[in-house]
């Protein structure tokens, strides 16, 4: 393909990424494909072509083939997980970084990339209202561009564990110990796994509404000294995947001030960007946050309007990092970075190489402002009201925790009536659900998740589609109380011929 080629596939792209979101506001598409496991492989050939093709080609079979396939994570009834960043802004900053593919290592690979990240992600801290200490222009402290959320935690933890060990060199590594709680996301447990370290998950109930609490981590800790292991590091949350639940940042700074060693790392991925609205920075601790945290992460390609990927570490000191991660062989050394007056973010992350993402928030930053991303997430989280509302007036389905900004999470708990004032046990009420679940996800129009809550069945409903509107969820609630009046009737139907 040369330049003019290039041109007009370009024109033609553009047209068909239009008429795509076009119809998907119009819900000419079902959420889920109507495909089965498999089922791509029949339709290409088992071997690459031995020459090449027509582009023409390549772009009809894309559309014939593969949009079909599509989970659509934009569509405004795609409700489950966490929501996937999206906006025009996006696809174009991601098309011009393409453009100039490059791998970002260091200053001299591109001076532009290199700059544009450290002052974006000023741009996002000072947003949502991060202390001026992970500032990049602090010259101390900073943020960069990880993978995932996972990466970013992995990161802290790689970080901690290094500090830690050059506090107290003769610690074993296997007496060092990463907590986490029962609700945090599996990375806690994943980077132990890779790591080759222990992961003690302390236990967070209903009564705390699945939050870590100080007592609960001040127990942890000190049976843990007395048994002479070496707890390095917390990932506590703001936004769990499975209730929305925050860690009580406020108790864990009053019982970090007794254990100074404790590395905190603040696991925000999804819920961090509510912080871009002053309203709700008490809920999320963000004073606390800003005194204790010694890194902070949360994903612009969830809540954050920005195209998959773009998730900001931020830390308090960049040495908590360079230190643990800085191998600068020969080839790598620049003049630039000698004199030690530029960053290079390859001593920040896990690789070498590293995608162009500054480009894209860059244009979403720009384009929104930040009344545009308060705007963007007071309406999810007004529609998520709307949608609690809705199901409190129900005498079906009832909320199994207390909504957290644009999360609920649900299930069929029918209330006692005057000719039936039986309640079901809760081994039966998890069959029930069970069963709610499996005809929910047998529907193509809708998509939700599943959860457990210390041992309750629930379903999970996460708005943040830009594309969701009113209309939506009370479509929304209506299929999900249509299926659970279906379910109940099933399930009552072998309890009667019992």
């Amino acid at each position: 393909m040369d330049i003019e080629q290039f041109r007009k596939a370009g024109y033609q792209a553009i047209d068909r990424i239009c008429d795509y979101y076009y119809a998907l506001q119009q819900s000419k598409f079902s959420v889920l494909p109507d495909v089965e496991p498999g089922y791509l492989r029949p339709l290409l050939p088992s071997n690459a072509p031995e020459t090449g093709e027509d582009f023409s080609q390549i772009a009809e079979d894309y559309q014939k083939l593969i949009v079909p396939g599509y989970t659509h994570w934009q569509h405004p009834s795609f409700l489950a997980y966490f929501p996937a960043g999206f906006s025009f802004e996006g696809i174009l900053g991601d098309l011009y970084a393409s453009s100039v593919s490059n791998p970002g290592f260091n200053w001299l690979a591109s001076p532009s990339c290199t700059e544009l990240e450290s002052i974006v992600l000023d741009w996002a801290s000072q947003m949502l209202g991060l202390s001026p200490s992970f500032l990049n222009s602090s010259g101390v402290g900073g943020g960069c561009f990880q993978n995932t959320a996972s990466e970013a935690a992995l990161v802290a933890i790689i970080a901690a564990r290094s500090a830690y060990k050059a506090a107290y060199p003769d610690t074993k590594l296997e007496d060092m110990r990463i907590y986490t709680t029962t609700q945090t996301h599996s990375l806690g447990l994943k980077a132990g796994v890779i790591l080759g370290l222990s992961v003690r998950a302390l236990e967070v109930t209903r009564e705390d509404n699945f939050s870590l609490r100080g007592d609960t981590l001040r127990s942890a800790l000190e049976e843990d000294k007395k048994k002479e292991l070496h707890p390095f590091i917390l990932i506590a949350t703001i936004g769990t995947t499975s209730s929305g639940a925050v860690d009580n940042i406020a108790e864990i700074r009053t019982v970090t001030a007794d254990f100074p060693e404790l590395k905190i790392h603040v696991d925000a991925a999804w819920a961090g960007m509510a912080l871009v609205c002053p309203e709700f920075r008490e809920l999320c601790f963000l004073e606390d946050i800003n005194a204790i945290a010694d890194s902070f992460s949360t994903n612009f390609h969830k809540w954050g309007l920005t195209n998959f990927d773009a998730c900001p570490l931020w830390v308090r000191d960049r040495k908590y990092l360079t230190d643990a991660l800085d191998i600068t062989p020969p080839f790598l050394r620049t003049a630039q970075g000698d004199a030690g007056i530029v960053v290079d973010y390859r001593n920040w992350h896990l690789g070498l190489g590293r995608r162009y993402r500054s480009l894209k928030l860059w244009f979403v930053l720009r384009g929104y402002g930040v009344e545009g991303f308060q705007k963007h997430i007071r309406k999810a989280v007004d529609l998520n009201k709307f949608f609690v509302e809705l199901v409190s007036s129900s005498n079906i389905i009832s909320l199994c925790a207390p909504p957290s900004l644009a999360l609920s999470v649900i299930r069929i708990n029918p209330k006692p009536s005057a000719s039936n004032q039986a309640t079901l046990p809760e081994d039966a009420l998890n069959d029930l659900n069970k069963l709610f679940y499996g005809k929910l996800s047998a529907r193509k129009d809708i998509i939700l998740t599943q959860t457990v809550l210390n041992g309750q069945f629930c379903i999970r409903l996460a708005i943040g589609s830009a594309f969701t509107q009113e209309v939506h969820i009370r479509d929304a609630f209506e299929l999900i109380t249509h299926e659970a009046k279906l379910a109940l009737e099933a399930w009552e139907q072998p309890q009667i011929g019992a």
